[in-house]
């Protein structure tokens, strides 16, 4: 009787879009873009919208909203409030060095222009 074997699951990979480094869909955090304008945090993966993916890090988090690398990767201007809800988050859920076990949602006020 031959003995199969079960191949690898597939674990999808994403890239952070500021330090560029691909990992695991789950390990890191994705904003989306929703058709309405918001933005928010999508821990499933799964919302509707553009999408972009940060590491669970706060030197990532804060890079990407200061070099508006998450404006770019959104195709969106960020204003006042919703970069302060985002700052905000980054600070109570992320870690300061690498990795970070919280989910949290969020959903920033007021709507893209």
């Amino acid at each position: 009787m031959p003995v199969t074997q079960k191949r690898p699951k597939h674990v999808p990979e994403r890239t952070c879009i500021v330090c560029r480094q691909k990992r695991p869909k789950w390990e890191l955090v994705r904003i989306v873009r929703t058709p309405q304008g918001a933005l928010e945090i999508d821990n499933r993966g799964k919302k509707a919208g553009r999408g972009a993916y940060l590491c669970r890090t706060q030197d990532c988090f804060e890079s990407g909203l200061k070099r508006k690398r998450l404006e770019y990767a959104l195709k969106v201007e960020i204003g006042p409030e919703q970069r302060a809800g985002l700052l905000e988050y980054s600070k109570r859920f992320l870690t300061v060095g690498n990795g970070g076990e919280h989910r949290a949602e969020l959903h920033v006020k007021g709507a893209c222009e």
